[in-house]
């Protein structure tokens, strides 16, 4: 069918319609007109792939990545990188506004270079014939892939060795997540073991001491033992060093290969400083920790820093990054701590929740605390959204937004909102 596209939703497609039905067909731009072929229906909607694109975007690039459209990592690579951050900024605001929340403040865009930007990348393991996989769009097969143009040039180079020297040595793992700096000085690797693997150490050890040949920069492994793919916290196995140290902002950090961190190491810094810089006072939580990325920076503003994280990995670095003293590091999920709570009103909250964003409960509770600011740094816009409305509902106003891209050439973005009371 020939379709004109409106515009592009949060997902990466683009939106057209046919007969009163919203038809989604992804790698189009605003404007376009294409032929497509429904390969879903949905009923009310349906799912399209494109066949070609007939009056193209003055916007439309080529992909950087040869990979593009079969890999599931981006969505975005046909678009020029002015017109990302615009297709993104638009798309916060709508789902703000489908909210229904007013005042509604300039969105600012922060946004650094769109390649190599990925200090992590997490890759599948084929045995026969060995590669180094993504998954495919739309499905749980594997994508061989031999280079990845998001990813800091240390993690291609590592991707590239291992995927030429590491048939014999990876035959055993399931997946391999590689983890750099902001440097790219120290790199650590950490695996995942499907089964029980017989001489674990020794052919950790073989593995690491080969690569090292190749990638100096290579300080530590870890095996974690693997459900479904997944990496949980137990580990069976390491050699190395199981940390390496990310200067951001102006700050150290330990940071462990089991701890979350945020991945652009070109937006760290000034993350940093839009959630920390313009604030003082005497006593901030930071909820939502991670190893202490805020909260290192708000130690230096206010008299007393409270630092919530659940995550045991997270926590340890946590401690070693806010040693206790004049601060206070609790493990604890969010919304236990703020139950526990009793009277105290920090002059600031800092909450930075996963996708699923604060909820409900937490925002009960804040709105209890009433604190006079609110930072809200969100990866999510239909969460936030929702969060952003029950807390100006409970009598808090919006006073900044930025949308701090950290995630070129994919859907994902990152916000940060500050509310105030009065």
């Amino acid at each position: 069918m020939r379709l004109q596209i409106e515009k592009c939703i949060y997902g990466g497609a683009g939106l057209a319609r046919a007969d009163g039905k919203a038809i989604f067909v992804p790698f189009t731009l605003p404007g376009e007109v294409v032929e497509a072929h429904i390969v879903e229906d949905k009923g009310s909607f349906a799912n399209a792939e494109l066949d070609a694109v007939l009056q193209p975007s003055g916007e439309r690039a080529a992909a950087p990545c040869e990979y593009f459209g079969q890999c599931g990592g981006c969505q975005y690579q046909h678009a020029t990188y002015g017109k990302q951050v615009d297709l993104k900024l638009d798309i916060l605001r709508e789902t703000l506004e489908r909210a229904r929340l007013a005042s509604i403040p300039e969105i600012v865009p922060v946004f650094a270079e769109p390649l190599g930007y990925r200090n992590r990348v997490r890759l599948h393991v084929q045995r026969q014939p060995f590669a180094l996989c993504y998954k495919k769009r739309a499905s749980h097969a594997s994508l061989p892939v031999s280079r990845c143009p998001i990813a800091a040039p240390l993690l291609e180079r590592a991707l590239q060795v291992v995927s030429r020297t590491g048939g014999e040595l990876f035959q055993e793992f399931g997946e391999v997540e590689f983890f750099t700096n902001e440097s790219e000085s120290e790199l650590l690797m950490s695996l995942s073991a499907p089964t029980q693997i017989p001489e674990l150490a020794s052919i950790l050890k073989a593995t690491c001491e080969e690569l090292r040949q190749e990638l100096p920069a290579l300080v530590g492994a870890s095996v974690f033992s693997a459900n479904d793919g997944k990496l949980p916290d137990k580990k069976v196995s390491e050699w190395g060093a199981q940390a390496l140290t990310y200067r951001a902002a102006d700050f150290e950090y330990r940071v462990n290969a089991g701890s979350f961190f945020q991945v652009n190491r070109f937006l760290v810094d000034r993350l940093v400083e839009l959630v920390t810089a313009h604030f003082t006072g005497g006593l901030v939580w930071d909820l939502y920790a991670g190893v202490g990325l805020f909260a290192q920076a708000l130690s230096q503003r206010f008299e007393k820093v409270v630092a919530v994280e659940a995550a045991p990995s997270s926590w340890n670095d946590l401690r070693h990054n806010l040693p206790d003293g004049a601060h206070k590091t609790v493990r604890s999920g969010t919304l236990e701590f703020l139950r526990r709570q009793n009277g105290m009103t920090p002059d600031l909250i800092v909450v930075d929740p996963p996708r699923t964003g604060i909820g409900s409960s937490v925002v009960s509770l804040l709105t209890k605390v009433r604190p006079q600011t609110i930072v809200y740094v969100s990866c999510d816009p239909a969460t936030l959204s929702r969060d952003l409305r029950a807390l100006v509902e409970s009598g808090y106003h919006l006073r900044s937004m930025h949308m701090v891209d950290l995630f070129p050439q994919t859907f994902h973005l990152e916000s940060v909102t500050v509310l105030s009371l009065g």
